[in-house]
């Protein structure tokens, strides 16, 4: 099994997860406005959890949810990756590309640049046929990403985990499939 324990984009770092990362990561999750899209924020321990669960997926699979950190300031400023669809939704079994950044590093491409690298990880290096990704319908900064990736929507649904009347129940999914190699 290939570990992609570090990956270099132009201005960020993609690596495993350090001691230090938690703290900021908790913060982050505790940030009503990056969890907005989400159906509650985390409190410390559930982020501890998370952040257990994301290095747990690494060891297993070798690749995960890298947490981003700016190149020259070290500045940790979230997370971005791949993960397993969950169940009961379009997908279910795939990899979904996802990421979590805090308020300051929005607006700087930080997202989109990170997931091109994940995405080139699923697709290009482990040889990924599609790789899904998924967010509440009103969360259109996502899919602006989505977009920008190349990402084709996929359709709608009701996310099984939200309950039935919740303004994030609707979903989208978007999906990119593997290049065709061209002889």
């Amino acid at each position: 099994m290939t570990d992609y324990r570090e990956i270099h984009t132009e201005r960020l770092l993609m690596r495993r997860w350090c001691d230090s990362d938690r703290a900021p990561f908790a913060a982050l999750n505790a940030d009503p406005e990056v969890m907005r899209y989400f159906p509650a924020t985390l409190g410390r321990t559930e982020s501890d959890q998370l952040v257990d669960r994301i290095e747990k997926h690494f060891d297993d699979q070798g690749f995960g949810l890298w947490a981003l950190e700016v190149l020259g300031s070290g500045e940790f400023i979230g997370f971005t990756g791949l993960n397993p669809m969950p169940d009961g939704v379009p997908g279910a079994g795939d990899q979904e590309v996802g990421w979590r950044l805090a308020q300051r590093a929005w607006h700087k491409g930080y997202a989109t640049e990170a997931a091109r690298a994940a995405l080139d990880v699923g697709l290009n290096r482990l040889g990924l046929p599609v790789i899904w990704s998924m967010t509440a319908v009103i969360n259109t900064p996502s899919q602006a990403v989505m977009q920008r990736l190349g990402m084709v929507h996929h359709g709608l649904f009701d996310h099984p985990r939200i309950e039935m009347g919740h303004a994030l129940r609707p979903h989208v999914v978007y999906g990119i499939r593997q290049p065709l190699a061209i002889a």
